[in-house]
């Protein structure tokens, strides 16, 4: 599957000028006007086209080269996620560039960008919580980059995906707590912009329905930048735990802000469970030596880092154009623990 890449020749038959002039300008050659230069900078900058690196691996026809766009590779998740990618590359004979855009939608394009200029075969990519517009990944993806999403898609892009499977994680994680004899189980989430979220909040949703335990919508409190501003966190604890009608459990919904809410009502002086109970999404490998052990919803990271890079590979080494998609959902496991048990 190949990458159509904007070269020197499309930036001289848009402007009506040589291949030769195109060079020089791109050089800052003395020999061309600054008039022709700005010209070409301009159209250079339109088309979107990427010097050197590109050249030189459009020569060998392939970089061997992977890109991967994550939120913060010190996530328990993302760096299990990353070690299956590394598996599978590796073992294919790829490079991997890994990139961070700690949950900035800015960060993110400028990501993107850069390893382009690296001439990457494929990119892999988990969309920050600040990402409503893709275009600067339909873009690339129209002109022939193969792109796979993980964890957090678009469905705006037509393309494989490999994700947990978040509305059954999220049913048995509420249902769970139900079991427990909890009631008023409050649900504190990331963006609104992330895919991830409405899965999550409609298995919890359903959970309740299923109980007949009517939604209360003021126990449902978003965190924008995903659990990154510590403040977001300890403001929704504050507006769920300090209110008359309080909850007698939270269902955290990312990997940072269900750590972070543990440590937040440790340092409010809350007993957990005896003043309220714990559960939610995260992939710590301590949370059984937490005080107390933590409840948790696992996500496969390392098999969805393994397969989102299968399918990528797949796309880059086919020999035809690939039309059919695939959404690969991986299960989930809740894991119950001290922080949810009922009479603690």
């Amino acid at each position: 599957m190949n990458f159509a890449v904007v070269t020197i020749k499309d930036i001289a038959k848009e402007l009506g000028i040589s291949t030769s002039a195109v060079s020089k300008a791109l050089k800052d050659s003395y020999e061309i006007s600054e008039k022709t230069k700005a010209l070409v900078r301009e159209c250079a900058k339109r088309l979107n086209y990427q010097p050197n690196h590109m050249a030189r691996s459009l020569k060998k026809g392939s970089s061997k080269s992977l890109g991967i766009v994550v939120s913060t590779i010190d996530n328990h998740f993302f760096s299990q996620v990353i070690n299956g990618i590394e598996f599978v590359a590796h073992a294919s004979g790829y490079n991997v560039f890994i990139t961070q855009t700690h949950e900035s939608y800015e960060l993110e394009k400028l990501n993107v960008s850069h390893l382009m200029y690296r001439a990457i075969d494929g990119l892999l990519i988990s969309l920050s919580t600040e990402t409503a517009d893709v275009s600067h990944l339909k873009d690339l993806h129209e002109k022939g980059l193969p792109i796979v999403f993980f964890d957090r898609v678009s469905d705006e892009i037509d393309t494989h995906k490999v994700i947990a499977d978040n509305f059954q994680g999220a049913f048995e994680a509420t249902q769970s707590l139900i079991e427990a004899g909890y009631r008023k189980i409050a649900h504190i989430t990331s963006s609104v912009n992330v895919s991830i979220t409405a899965e999550r909040l409609k298995g919890y949703q359903a959970a309740l329905a299923q109980n007949n335990l009517k939604q209360n919508d003021g126990f449902i409190k978003y965190c924008l930048h995903g659990g990154k501003d510590l403040i977001e966190i300890e403001n929704a604890i504050n507006e769920l735990l300090l209110s008359p009608n309080r909850p007698d459990a939270i269902f955290t919904a990312s990997d940072r802000i269900t750590t972070t809410t543990l440590m937040l009502l440790h340092k409010m002086g809350f007993k957990i469970p005896g003043d309220i109970a714990l559960l939610g999404f995260t992939n710590t490998q301590l949370a059984d030596v937490l005080n107390p052990s933590l409840s948790t919803v696992y996500q496969p990271g390392f098999e969805i880092g393994k397969k989102a890079t299968e399918m990528l590979i797949s796309l880059i080494e086919s020999r035809r154009p690939v039309t059919e998609f695939e959404t690969v959902v991986l299960p989930t496991q809740v894991c119950i623990r001290d922080s949810s048990r009922s009479g603690l």
